[in-house]
């Protein structure tokens, strides 16, 4: 199975982040749009493991404590790994400094489990659209709505999208198909007392 671990969105940020996708798909018909019911903020990818892996890596997951929630904001767009040439149109998700050290702390709990450590520092953000770069500089040399979706980014630098103040992490399955990862929750955890 192919597990990861994450923070949920907030009902209003997958609202307002609908409204946006919709404006824009209609621009880049090229870019694969991510659907607002499947965002999340990644705290550690777990990737393939064994059915029988679960029972520990949830008993690793449910030992984890904190002494606060975390707290999210999320607000402005930009892209991976540079707007010239984009592969991922991202939402920022600006954090708390303790929403960092409970990703490490995911990441630690998990080595017992053979699961390697994050060699990547922790990047909070929720990915709206994936471009095949190649093919969108291939068909022209100004590719059709690009520029108009970059525009757009810019104007809307310090939009908020929303926020969130949080006890709980999940335990999600991702299963791979033609139509896009489908995401199933396995378990939640509470790691510190419960939000205000």
């Amino acid at each position: 199975m192919r597990l990861f671990v994450a923070l949920d969105v907030p009902d209003e940020t997958r609202e307002s982040l609908a409204e946006l996708i919709a404006r824009l798909k209609a621009k880049c018909p090229l870019a694969k749009w991510v659907r607002p019911d499947a965002m999340h903020v990644t705290l550690k990818f777990i990737g393939n493991t064994d059915d029988e892996n679960l029972p520990a890596i949830r008993q690793a997951l449910a030992n984890i404590r904190d002494f606060a929630p975390v707290e999210l904001r999320f607000r402005s767009l930009g892209f991976f790994p540079n707007e010239r040439r984009p592969r991922v149109m991202w939402c920022g998700v600006e954090t708390s400094p303790n929403t960092a050290q409970l990703a490490a702390e995911v990441d630690r709990a998990l080595i017992p489990m053979g699961i390697e450590r994050e060699a990547r520092a922790f990047t909070p953000h929720l990915t709206l659209a994936r471009f095949n770069s190649h093919e969108l500089h291939q068909r022209s040399k100004t590719p059709a709505g690009l520029p108009e979706i970059i525009q757009a980014a810019g104007e809307l630098a310090s939009k908020e999208f929303g926020a969130l103040r949080t006890s709980k992490f999940h335990l999600f399955q991702s299963k791979l198909s033609p139509s896009g990862a489908q995401y199933t929750l396995l378990e939640t955890f509470t790691f510190a007392e419960a939000a205000i």
